[in-house]
């Protein structure tokens, strides 16, 4: 009896023994495999990525209006000054830190401001906001901006 006990142990350590074969062998067919799928996908991935940014440039030039432009390049600027008020800050040092977090919120709640206009003005959005007409969304635009501003000059003392 024991040497029959002994005869299944040595077939289920030569199953588990061919198991990890197949195994190895499946998982390096798809690795050999898998540098030359990238390599050919990489170049064309890239002309790609060119085309896709290409044609949502042309798109962007020719479908949006210049109001909605100008408030694109307005939060652009916004952007960049707030990145350089941080740079700024990292570099030099925010010993007056209520003037550093006073500029920043002032960018970054103009910013917010700008993209709630972007998005009541645009056309594609109308049906979103129709009691909203881009006067009145300008109007609060502007009394949001003042309520900002005024809070941001009060926080730097």
């Amino acid at each position: 009896m024991a040497r029959r006990s002994a005869t299944p142990s040595a077939g289920v350590s030569t199953a588990s023994a061919a198991a990890p074969v197949p195994a190895t062998t499946t998982a390096s067919t798809p690795a050999s495999s898998a540098p030359k799928l990238m390599a050919t996908t990489t170049p064309s991935s890239g002309n790609a990525v060119q085309d896709v940014l290409q044609t949502l440039l042309q798109n962007y030039q020719k479908a949006t209006p210049q109001r909605v432009k100008l408030l694109d390049a307005f939060m652009a600027f916004l952007v960049a000054v707030g990145v350089l008020q941080f740079v700024y800050c990292v570099l030099a040092g925010n010993y007056p830190f209520n003037a550093f977090l006073s500029g920043f919120s002032s960018t970054v709640g103009q910013f917010v401001l700008t993209a709630s206009l972007r998005i009541q003005t645009t056309e594609a959005n109308k049906s979103e906001f129709p009691a909203v007409s881009p006067e009145r969304a300008f109007a609060d635009y502007v009394v949001c901006s003042l309520i900002l501003h005024f809070f941001c000059i009060n926080f730097i003392n």
